[in-house]
């Protein structure tokens, strides 16, 4: 004797047997990827200037504006580390990373984004033209290359006063995530003191 199965029970099943399909094809082992964020090193502040600074959100250059840790081979080829991001896309860590810079050591009146609800007589644009992990050819450790371009101006007519250009590189002593993380920290601080001090100084200069 054969048995009827009425239609709507058979789109449910047939949907059912499909959704299951469906996630096997897209399930995945692949491991989480490790989130890493970048710290400013520990310093005392630069002489006291009576001026307050809005840090805009950094230009990223293309390949670079992701969350991905970039990586560049000897052949000039990018590519990036599979399990590993940044805390958040690179415009977000580096702008981050430059107001916690210039709160811990310029000497600046106030540092905020320009989220900040608070107004800053100046801003700073950086661009970020360099944030990889370049490997040279035979060289199992890379070396970290870190390259901001920044302009200062002035918030009342927009008018740029300066451009600064920094460039620092920080070779990794292994190569392990940790290690190579920590080449990036120690070449963003060290561009970023430059960016710092520069500001400073002109900043320092106005009556």
């Amino acid at each position: 004797m054969s048995v009827r199965i009425p239609v709507g029970r058979v789109c449910i099943l047939t949907a059912a047997m499909s959704l299951a399909a469906c996630g096997s094809l897209f399930s995945s082992k692949a491991p989480a990827p490790s989130l890493y964020l970048l710290s400013v090193s520990p310093g005392q502040p630069g002489a006291a200037v009576a001026a307050d600074l809005s840090i805009l959100r950094p230009q990223v250059r293309s390949g670079l504006d992701t969350d991905r840790i970039a990586v560049l081979y000897a052949d000039r080829r990018l590519d990036y580390y599979a399990v590993a991001r940044w805390s958040a896309p690179l415009d977000e860590v580096v702008q981050d990373l430059a107001v916690q810079s210039f709160r811990t050591h310029a000497g600046l009146r106030s540092v905020n984004s320009e989220a900040s609800p608070f107004s800053a007589g100046y801003w700073l644009q950086i661009e970020v033209t360099d944030f990889q992990a370049e490997y040279a050819a035979g060289d199992a450790n890379p070396t970290v290359h870190v390259h901001f371009s920044a302009t200062l101006g002035k918030a009342s007519d927009r008018r740029i006063l300066d451009r600064f250009e920094a460039n620092a590189t920080q070779r990794a002593t292994d190569n392990r995530l940790t290690a190579i993380v920590g080449a990036y920290e120690q070449a963003a601080n060290l561009a970023l003191s430059d960016v710092v001090a520069d500001t400073a100084r002109v900043l320092g200069a106005r009556p």
